[in-house]
């Protein structure tokens, strides 16, 4: 009979590319409203590296907790596998937020006006929230109807961020 462990096993988890697709949407829409600022001199270019240096970051910050709230004994070479393993599986939070680095660079070819590019991002943004509350939940077993109403709690997050932006400028 095997003996217990004074350890417990770690939780093991992959990519989690619905956590990253979420998370890394709402990042990206908040920081597209934050860093749109009216009368002040737009730069796409800039925003969209703001954006991806926060989403790296914040793909550090999380994967870094993870490793350290898994903490396991072992030796070190064992130790930083583990937090590469963890750093590596946070890239969905940075995928997340290619269409909108996507719409910023086109901006920047394209000149559009920056009060434009933020409704577009904004509404862009929102209908991916809704599309991954809804695919999610469709692929887990949720009913359409179910999966839809989780799609729409999603993308209330989404307008929640337009509304804010509303306000706050």
């Amino acid at each position: 009979m095997p003996q217990p462990t004074s350890h417990p096993t770690p939780h093991r988890r992959g990519p989690d590319w619905m956590f990253g697709g979420v998370y890394g949407t709402v990042l990206a829409s908040a920081l597209l409203a934050a860093l749109d600022q009216r009368g002040g001199h737009y730069t796409p270019l800039a925003d969209a590296a703001w954006i991806l240096v926060t989403a790296a970051a914040a793909a550090l910050a999380h994967g870094y907790a993870h490793h350290m709230a898994d903490h396991q004994a072992g030796t070190a070479a064992h130790r930083w596998r583990l937090l590469a393993r963890a750093l590596w599986n946070e890239w969905p939070m940075v995928a997340a937020t290619l269409p909108t680095l996507l719409l910023l660079l086109l901006a920047e070819i394209a000149h559009w006006e920056p009060y434009g590019v933020t409704a577009v991002g904004l509404g862009l943004n929102t209908a991916l929230l809704f599309a991954w509350g809804a695919f999610v939940a469709l692929r887990v077993g949720y009913r359409i109807a179910s999966a839809l109403l989780i799609g729409l709690a999603d993308a209330a997050i989404g307008l929640a961020i337009i509304v804010a932006n509303a306000f706050i400028k």
